[in-house]
């Protein structure tokens, strides 16, 4: 292994852990808003249902491996500027409390670091087709899903006692964050396994792509990591400001976002989490009124996501430029 194959891997891990920090949060937030559960025992929940979801199955990996740039065409460095990519953007990101997508700064990553490399057709199209599947699934989906879901809940739940109401939901709603950090940890924490996998073939290291045991392993304890330390601003954002939000719309929210991603994940379609679950709680809080989400925090929050791809691009194309001029 030389020393350039332990720099890339070594940043596909930090990715990794930078994806459960500043995304793994979102799976959390409603959880958290509604004192369902406290954030200590939501943390856990979410890094022991990550890890599980990460260990669930390898087709979404298959499609990042594979399906977004060709591996012929590309080099360590491509993946290495991919990979530095991600952890700035979602670094910078994290710090405003803005939550991005993983998904997407990682396929413009590789897209940009890519065309920097070997030019434009470099690009799969096949896969780049289940990337805006996925981006439709997780914006419109997820918002509708939810919406019509905390309509049905109005409907046959409205002559019920308030605290009686509250405490069944607070019970549904552990249960469906469980579900959402599973959903996250199969769609999400999946991604960089394809992506360390593909190291490793270019690497030289594995004769053809297939994600093995102990890849799925280290994977889910890196991200199971950074899910501990939780990403305490975007819960506030997401799960407090953007809407006020009671427990029958957080289980609204989480059952319609991680049934999406769940679907998603089984088809091999790399999906927004991040989107799909930001979405769902919109639809969640206009089921109630729309007056009860705040569309300023909506209309930043979506700024971020339109800018994540151009971003992600331009910052992996420079750092490919930057890595040759110094002879990498």
């Amino acid at each position: 292994m030389t020393l350039l194959l332990a720099c890339v891997l070594l940043m596909v891990l930090a990715a990794e852990f930078v994806n459960g920090w500043t995304d793994a949060p979102n799976a959390i937030a409603t959880v958290v808003s509604t004192k369902a559960l406290s954030p200590r025992a939501a943390i856990l929940w979410a890094t022991v249902f990550n890890t599980l979801g990460v260990m669930s199955g390898t087709a979404v990996a298959a499609t990042i491996g594979k399906g977004i740039v060709d591996a012929s065409a590309i080099n360590l460095v491509t993946v290495l500027a991919a990979m530095i990519s991600i952890v700035v953007w979602s670094t910078i990101a994290a710090q405003f409390g803005i939550p991005t997508s993983e998904s997407h700064a990682l396929v413009a990553g590789l897209a940009g670091a890519g065309m920097a490399t070997a030019g434009v057709d470099v690009l799969v199209w096949s896969g780049w087709q289940k990337v805006l599947i996925g981006l439709v699934l997780s914006s419109v989906i997820g918002f509708s899903l939810s919406f019509l879901l905390g309509k049905l809940i109005v409907l046959l739940c409205a002559n019920r006692k308030p605290q009686s109401a509250k405490r069944a939901f607070d019970r549904l709603q552990i249960l469906s964050s469980m579900f959402m950090a599973y959903n996250h940890g199969q769609n999400d924490g999946q991604k960089f396994m394809g992506v360390f996998a593909l190291a490793l073939v270019i690497g030289g290291v594995m004769p053809e792509f297939h994600i093995p045991l102990w890849l799925i392993l280290l994977c889910a304890a890196t991200m199971g990591l950074g899910t501990s330390i939780g990403g305490w601003k975007i819960i506030r954002r997401i799960g407090m400001q953007m809407v006020d939000i009671a427990s029958w719309q957080g289980f609204a929210a989480e059952m319609a976002a991680s049934s999406t991603i769940f679907v998603a994940s089984r088809l091999g379609i790399p999906l927004s989490t991040t989107h799909t679950i930001t979405t769902a709680i919109m639809g969640s809080g206009a089921a109630r009124r729309g007056s009860s989400v705040r569309w300023f925090i909506v209309r930043e929050v979506v700024i971020a996501w339109a800018l994540t791809f151009p971003a992600c691009g331009a910052i992996a194309y420079g750092v490919v430029v930057a890595l040759r001029a110094v002879g990498l």
